[in-house]
């Protein structure tokens, strides 16, 4: 089944076995255009651009997942099953539920807590709280200590939900189910490893926090988040 609906190469060569995922087009092109040697694009439809190059001599693929589970949940679905991707790595960026975790700190979610009827209407999943792969997640903070990159490993929440009217709630689920932070794709993308029997991480960046009430701009959440992106770059193969 190739080109999929929403991938149009028809060369599963082109794509590495690793793929970061930024939620923005346009972060996935960043990355490409920073860090990347040699890269070929291999997706444009409707502008969630991929890209595949190398890095440090190694082979590694980076494409935008668009925003919330959804969107995440179709585009991991068809690497996953339909591409032969072994690994995605999510690198997106959070909103914090606690003053412990400030404006561009790193976060690595160990497992995610969510709401959420994806992962139930997709496989039939009751849980409502997905692990990440420890395998991915191990090798992740390896990499951290190796960059002398500070990282927070916590619980966070997938939400389905940006403008929530009761702002407030936020306090409550923290206290309740300990996630330190808020992000809208990690519950489906760890949902759809697990069916898949493929691998998954959730590297994030604070944006924004929700406690002390301070934001990072949209240019800077495009461009200036390269703490975990050097980070997960590392995963090349």
């Amino acid at each position: 089944m190739l080109p999929t609906p929403h991938i149009e190469t028809t060369n599963k060569e082109e794509i590495a076995k690793t793929v970061l995922m930024p939620g923005d087009p346009l972060r996935a092109k960043f990355i490409a255009d920073t860090f990347l040697e040699d890269v070929k694009q291999f997706n444009s439809v409707r502008n969630v651009l991929g890209y595949t190059g190398t890095y440090k001599g190694k082979r590694i693929s980076v494409m935008a997942s668009g925003m919330g589970m959804p969107s995440i949940g179709i585009y991991s679905y068809e690497l996953f099953k339909f591409y032969d991707v072994e690994n995605i790595i999510r690198i997106g960026s959070c909103g914090g539920y606690t003053p412990d975790v400030k404006l561009y700190d790193v976060i690595l979610a160990k497992d995610v807590w969510s709401e959420s009827s994806f992962a139930k209407v997709q496989g039939g999943y009751e849980s409502d709280i997905i692990e990440g792969t420890e395998a991915l997640n191990q090798r992740l903070k390896k990499y951290a200590d190796e960059l002398g990159i500070p990282m927070h490993v916590e619980r966070i929440h997938s939400s389905d939900v940006f403008y929530r009217e009761n702002y407030e709630e936020y306090k409550e689920i923290y206290a309740k189910h300990g996630c330190v932070a808020v992000e809208m794709e990690a519950f489906a993308l760890f949902h759809n490893a697990k069916v898949l029997e493929k691998n998954a991480a959730c590297l994030l960046t604070v944006s924004d926090n929700l406690a002390t009430h301070e934001a990072t701009t949209s240019e800077e959440r495009q461009n200036a988040f390269t703490n975990m992106m050097k980070i997960a770059l590392e995963m090349a193969e």
